[in-house]
């Protein structure tokens, strides 16, 4: 996101491009991701993308960090944080490419309800429930994983603000949890591949 590069204020690490995907690996109907209206699924293994996992390493390293530590680390923990949040990103745009024209369409209605709710519009009626319910929950992961990555950012331009390590710290946990919710989203949407190639 454009706004990443100013918001992350505070880690010069030189990671390795791209990162190790896993092959998708077939199970039972009963080891299903958590969509409630499928009827059969593919489990997919976690990928761990290298920027992502050096970010959380530093991130961790860095609560214990003193004031004159941080101090002089804050552009190391801003360009390791872009890194990471351009890797997610680019991957989450790689896997919805991959979705099917109708489920790029549910996505898009979804994510455009709340201007035609206020415009008084009425929701499609053209695409399969099963489709709009897969990527409801897609877009509810979506959500919360960007608001905890605003959370994240808005505590560490706080804490550079007033200088204060326990916010930067407290900036270090949640921008963990925002790559986590991060890469749970990106699981759910392709399991929405996954899961519809498995009924095809």
């Amino acid at each position: 996101m454009t706004k990443s590069k100013s918001n992350w204020p505070w880690f010069d690490i030189k990671s390795d491009a791209g990162f190790a995907a896993s092959h998708l690996i077939p199970r039972a109907p009963q080891a299903a991701l958590d969509f409630s209206v499928a009827t059969r699924y593919v489990a997919l293994a976690t990928r761990k993308l290298s920027e992502v996992e050096e970010a959380k390493a530093l991130m961790t390293e860095a609560v214990d960090w003193s004031v004159f530590t941080w101090l002089f680390q804050k552009r190391r923990v801003r360009e390791t944080a872009d890194r990471a949040n351009a890797a997610l990103d680019n991957l989450n745009r790689s896997v919805k490419a991959r979705w099917s024209a109708d489920v790029r369409s549910a996505y898009k209605e979804l994510a455009g309800r709340s201007d035609r709710q206020r415009r008084g519009e009425a929701a499609s009626e053209s695409i399969d429930p099963e489709t709009r319910a897969f990527v409801q929950k897609v877009k509810e992961a979506d959500d919360a994983a960007h608001l905890a990555r605003m959370t994240a950012e808005a505590t560490f331009d706080e804490a550079e603000r007033h200088l204060d390590t326990d916010l930067a710290r407290e900036g270090c946990q949640q921008a963990i949890r925002s790559w986590e919710l991060h890469e749970k989203a990106i699981r759910r949407a392709e399991a929405v591949l996954a899961s519809r190639k498995a009924t095809t």
